[in-house]
């Protein structure tokens, strides 16, 4: 009986299929040998599994046909290397800031902003006027000042990045009281006191989870006390018995014992959420008016701007946090810088309602949004118009939710064998994927955070899942 390892072509034979000509004409050689041994070791692999250990097999094996499908395997290979894996996506979920697809979607003049910097050379460290060296923390001090009324400020890659940077510039090796009912989790499993712990300080937890007075932190303080910190609880909600004090009561206790008052905000929202029928959350506005020393917050959340975290607070503080090792290793590139100073721009000339899509999502009129779910439906032809909740999401306000309409598709609006799940499954696998939401055995589109110019092709991708 035939061995069926010897049906397998050797590697250059395989190298010279008609099928991998087009691959041979434009990839490097020993890369796209790579790929063939990658497929040979596969296809040995499953005769081991097959077989076991090789032994031989009564079938007879075609060794064209096994040629032409490792060939075939190996295009499909290197199509998916080549493919990239990050790619645009339509958020139909209703979740404004959804952190899975990538929190907040840029503004036109962020995305223009960013393009232009990284077409060709840029002043990202150059003094134009001096003819030498500038600092890239210069670019977003005088808009940061502006709108918040701080002294100075420092822009590094995250808020967790603001947050590690602040607690090892100023107190390493010292205490830094925190309310028992702030030490929380944020996304992806990383909590705020492993955060504290990497920087060197040493946390200090007070009160109780639900209750946290200004004397709990009093009778904390000690000689070796470096800063009471305040983290905004932007990802969960505690009701009913609860109390913790004001950041102005916070500001008393510090002024009394000599210490800083740091204040982790989260999201970093400029405008007034009430205005949207929205609790109020935090702003950094509050914060400079409580007298806090140093704050940190999001640039891709309730900010509308790219993925970045701001400290920003007292002059002498961020020089410290500027001169830190740390600074260097976190600090944003010049497509950030240039996309955060544009979304900045936004709210200091009183556009940002308009221009920053979160805000406009966030703004958008029910009746707006209805005739839009109209529109989805009189495109795919099937389905109705429903009322609905759309979440802001991605850690802030949290359980806030804002009236909508959506277009639902039930299980009895689809085809004979087409349940719900499985439509929301082609929808994702489509090109651009379309990202629904399943509820109560229906998929559900929410026009509130697909943009304009996408609707089209969602009607599109719809009509092709459900025709397959």
């Amino acid at each position: 009986m035939p061995n069926p390892y010897r049906g397998l072509p050797s590697v250059d034979a395989l190298l010279q299929h008609e099928r991998l000509a087009t691959l041979t004409a434009r990839l490097p050689s020993d890369r796209l040998t790579q790929h063939v041994r990658d497929v040979l070791d596969q296809a040995r692999a499953r005769i081991r599994s097959s077989n076991g250990e090789g032994t031989a097999s009564d079938v007879p094996i075609d060794a064209d046909a096994l040629a032409a499908a490792l060939a075939t395997e190996v295009v499909a290979s290197v199509e998916r290397t080549s493919r990239p894996s990050l790619v645009a996506a339509i958020n139909a979920t209703g979740v404004i800031i959804h952190t899975n697809l990538g929190r907040a979607p840029l503004s036109e003049a962020a995305r223009a902003a960013m393009e232009t910097v990284s077409r060709e050379y840029s002043n990202l460290e150059f003094d134009l006027a001096a003819g030498g060296r500038g600092s890239r923390l210069d670019h977003l001090q005088e808009l940061l000042k502006a709108l918040t009324g701080v002294e100075a400020g420092i822009a590094v890659n995250n808020n967790a990045s603001a947050l590690l940077l602040s607690l090892s510039a100023l107190a390493q090796g010292r205490e830094v009281i925190i309310s028992r009912g702030q030490a929380v989790e944020i996304g992806g499993g990383f909590r705020i006191p492993d955060v504290m712990l990497q920087s060197g300080a040493k946390l200090v937890e007070v009160g109780t989870t639900n209750r946290t007075r200004a004397s709990d932190y009093t009778n904390a303080v000690t000689d070796n006390t470096a800063a009471i910190l305040r983290v905004h609880s932007s990802n969960f909600r505690i009701v009913g018995f609860t109390e913790e004090p004001s950041l102005r009561e916070l500001r008393t206790v510090a002024d009394e014992h000599g210490v800083l008052l740091l204040d982790d905000l989260g999201s970093g929202c400029l405008l007034d959420t009430t205005r949207y029928g929205l609790v109020p959350e935090p702003t950094p506005q509050e914060s400079v008016a409580a007298g806090v020393d140093l704050m940190m917050f999001s640039g891709d959340k309730l900010l509308g701007g790219p993925q970045a975290g701001i400290a920003a607070g007292r002059a002498d503080l961020v020089d410290v946090l500027k001169r830190h090792p740390l600074a260097r290793a976190l600090r944003c590139d010049k497509a950030t810088i240039a996309a955060l100073a544009a979304t900045l721009t936004h709210y200091f000339v009183g556009e940002a309602e308009s221009t920053v899509p979160v805000w406009r999502m966030i703004s958008a009129a029910p009746e707006e949004i209805r005739d839009q779910a109209q529109a989805l439906l009189d495109g795919i032809g099937r389905g109705r118009v429903a009322e609905s909740e759309s979440m802001v999401g991605g850690g802030s306000l949290p359980g806030e939710s804002l009236p909508t309409f959506v277009l639902a598709l039930q299980a009895e609006d689809l085809p004979e064998g087409l349940t719900p799940a499985r439509l929301a499954e082609r929808l994702r696998t489509g090109s651009p994927p379309v990202v629904a939401r399943v509820s109560d055995d229906a998929v559900l589109f929410d026009p509130r955070t697909i943009a304009s110019g996408s609707m089209g092709a969602v009607v599109a991708q719809v009509l092709a899942s459900l025709a397959d």
